[in-house]
């Protein structure tokens, strides 16, 4: 069965452009062109992936993601001719997995969501492996099952953030480079995505209800990369 992937763009143009892209490379396409169609088409189907424009005309993209993040987990990636870092930023912390901005390269914008499927795939597959539930200080992350609690209390984490938090739970102790981080977590070469980590590190943060000032859990090394001490 092929992934089915939401496309919300209110150019048409673009949003049908896509749709070709990615029903010659076997997805199956839902496409919709402004937010209110989008939510509709998430509460009525189920999705494997959503690609959003930030500039809606009922509603921007961030709110989009913000509510469809309430109830789904599935990967998200922007469509966005904004380029300023605070919006890419923005972005990622309302729960967005990746952006691509315009104009972009068919080959690119297809390679970033090969990626992002293949990334949810693996991790959700659920194969065992040496460790797969870790506890510390009253965190407990599964990775079989992926699911993480913090005294109890279940975070709605996404697949990127599950698998940020998973990385530096399985290396307690050891400080990882913002660069390997981003390389192990997103599978692409790093290419200036500090802003990228830190946002879904702050988000993270921001779940566990843990101070960003003195976080028990994630430790920012700066200059470095982070930990879980």
């Amino acid at each position: 069965m092929s992934e089915h992937i939401l496309v919300v763009d209110d150019e048409r143009e673009i949003t049908d452009l896509i749709g070709v892209y990615l029903k010659n490379d076997g997805y199956e396409v839902t496409s919709c062109y402004d937010a209110a169609g989008a939510l509709e088409a998430v509460g009525r189907e189920t999705f494997d992936l959503a690609l959003l424009d930030i500039m809606l005309p009922d509603m921007d993209g961030f709110e989009l993601c913000a509510k469809i993040r309430e109830e789904h987990l599935f990967p998200i990636i922007f469509l966005t001719a904004k380029v300023a870092d605070i919006d890419k930023i923005r972005g990622l912390s309302v729960g967005a997995d990746d952006y691509v901005t315009k104009p972009f390269n068919a080959m690119e914008l297809m390679a970033r969501v090969r990626a992002q499927l293949r990334r949810n795939s693996k991790y959700n597959v659920g194969k065992k492996e040496e460790q797969d539930v870790i506890d510390i200080r009253g965190m407990s992350i599964d990775r079989a099952s992926r699911r993480c609690t913090v005294d109890g209390r279940l975070l709605d984490l996404t697949p990127t953030e599950f698998n940020l938090l998973w990385e530096l739970s399985a290396n307690q102790g050891k400080v990882i480079p913002s660069e390997e981080l981003f390389e192990r977590v997103w599978k692409e070469k790093y290419f200036d995505s500090n802003n990228t980590i830190m946002a879904h590190v702050s988000r993270i943060r921001s779940k566990m209800n843990d101070n960003g000032k003195k976080p028990k859990y994630i430790k920012t090394v700066w200059g470095v990369g982070y930990t879980i001490e």
